[in-house]
């Protein structure tokens, strides 16, 4: 019996009232649920199967199915098997059970899905709002398809932050305003002396109405919006969503294409890596290496430019496959080759440097334990002893053939994302000159046809910051009816702040940019 036989079977014993049980795309199980069921569900995949929760959807099925729905995207790493399923709620009671207290990164979602559509978890422990600033009106919920434009003001009421009291504590706020070009986020420490003892952070203070903005365009139409999720994660997010569509649509992308795809991908975490390396250098005060690591990406960002047209790698993808080859005259094994060799003459350097280790050593440290706890994705998972990388866990694009080495590192602190950080660009410079070595002849992309109505589909890929999800599904015009997008941000965000625990108030900048989260990716 193949797995998701076995999973089919299982479920159909542990829960008879799941119905429309069906295997698609071969590696997918969909199934609906009654609401009274999720939790078994949840349970039996979570605990006994050993998958992982990476997705939960709302959508407003009202106008065609006469209630919202909620979709649950569980995933069982290395043998590349999912289970989707959905639960109808009741317009006129929308409530479903949480699953919040059963697994962590559910209780994110949940709190998500009540600020946008106003579909409340019921026995959520902590029903705060995530997304919602206390001045939206409290009867309009933006992702419903009859929510009307509205204009508010911020009426000065404060966020519900919980307190932390007693003797010799007190708090330090910092933004949302900050000094330097970066986005907003509010971050509330509470501390004795220097020492921090809580972290309470409050963002989305630009949410943008980014999975609003993809309902009723073309499906080819999705992927500038796609680029532009995060600005840092042009290919990653592109990706996700060409390869969801291409998979709602029935069609894979010709062999050429996944190569160059896989080039595209290393491409970009090749420059932001080696980025983040001299930030975090900086941080340390070691001006010297942040300025030579950041002309090492220079070099590599004018590289982009040679190859797709655009410093960020915009218009490199589009659904089908990729939107030009690699340009003549462009020898970019040997460019990346020799990016290389300069960014790890600066890392031994540094890396050797006393007064750096001082500050890397034990700094921000984030335990495995607290780590898987709390779903954590990407380097910074990686980095704490957690071994999970998409591209080889789900391959996706060529990566099933290229074998990529996955970077593990034990420490939790901030040496250890660092170290993630250096092996992955050795990594990535590796993959793209095997990838340039066995590139196939042919076309660069086929035909999509029009994506069928009601038919959700899904894809992940493996950004430079970790594990992103696009989930999409077409109206009955071929439109796009609803577009979910997971950034690896939304839930590495909340395990910032049991990294920053006992360490002092001076490190918070070392820990955070070792994390290295988005904001736009977060605040959508």
């Amino acid at each position: 019996m193949s797995l998701p036989a076995a999973i089919s079977a299982a479920i159909a014993a542990r829960l008879p009232a799941a119905r429309d049980l069906r295997v698609v795309r071969q590696r997918e199980l969909h199934c609906r649920l009654p609401g009274v069921d999720v939790a078994p569900l949840a349970r039996l995949l979570l605990r006994e199967l050993r998958a992982e929760l990476r997705l939960m959807v709302a959508a407003d099925r009202r106008a065609d199915r006469g209630a919202f729905e909620v979709h649950y995207v569980f995933a069982r790493p290395r043998e590349d098997w999912f289970v989707h399923a959905t639960v109808a709620v009741d317009p006129a009671d929308p409530t479903f059970p949480s699953l919040a207290t059963l697994h962590y990164p559910a209780s994110r979602f949940e709190r998500e899905i009540a600020d946008l559509f106003g579909l409340r978890a019921l026995g959520h422990p902590d029903p705060r709002p995530l997304v919602r600033h206390a001045f939206w009106p409290e009867d309009w919920f933006p992702l419903r398809k009859d929510a009307p434009a509205r204009e508010f003001h911020d009426d000065g009421q404060p966020f519900p932050f919980q307190q932390v009291g007693g003797e010799g504590v007190y708090e330090i706020p910092v933004g949302p305003v900050h000094a330097g070009v970066i986005e907003p986020g509010h971050f509330r420490f509470s501390v004795v002396g220097e020492t921090i003892i809580d972290m309470k952070s409050r963002l989305y203070f630009t949410h943008k109405g980014t999975e609003k903005l993809f309902e009723g365009r073309a499906a080819a139409d999705g992927v500038a919006l796609a680029e532009r999720i995060s600005g840092d994660t042009t290919v990653g997010h592109a990706l996700a969503y060409c390869q969801a569509v291409e998979a709602g649509a029935g069609v894979t992308a010709p062999p050429r294409a996944r190569w160059l795809r896989v080039i595209l991908l290393e491409l970009e975490r090749l420059y932001n890596h080696v980025g983040d390396v001299g930030m975090i250098l900086n941080d340390t005060g070691f001006a010297v290496a942040h300025a030579h690591c950041f002309r090492v990406r220079e070099r590599l960002l004018r590289l982009n430019k040679r190859v797709t047209g655009n410093r960020l790698l915009r218009g490199g993808l589009v659904p089908g496959g990729v939107g030009a080859d690699v340009p003549a005259g462009v020898d970019l094994a040997a460019e990346v080759e020799s990016a290389l060799r300069d960014f790890d003459e600066m890392v031994a350097i540094s890396l050797d440097n006393t007064l750096v280790a001082d500050r890397l050593d034990g700094t921000g440290r984030l335990t495995t334990r607290t780590a898987r706890d709390h779903g954590v994705l990407g380097v910074v998972a990686r980095a704490s002893g957690i071994d999970a990388d998409t591209r080889r866990d789900h391959p996706f694009a060529a990566y099933g053939e290229l074998t990529p080495r996955v970077v593990v590192h034990e420490g939790g602190d901030v040496r250890a994302r660092t170290l993630v950080r250096v092996e992955e660009a050795r990594e990535s410079v590796r993959l793209i000159r095997h990838a340039l070595e066995t590139l196939p002849e042919g076309p660069l992309a086929v035909t999509v046809p029009r994506l069928p109505a009601f038919a959700p589909a899904f894809s992940l890929v493996e950004g430079w910051r970790g594990a992103i999800a696009h989930w999409i599904m077409a109206g009955a015009d071929g439109a796009l009816e609803r577009v979910k997008v997971l950034d690896p941000s939304f839930l590495n965000w909340r395990a910032l702040s049991y990294a920053l625990l006992d360490n002092i108030v001076p490190d918070f900048p070392l820990c955070n940019k070792s994390f290295n989260q988005s904001y736009s990716g977060n605040d959508l």
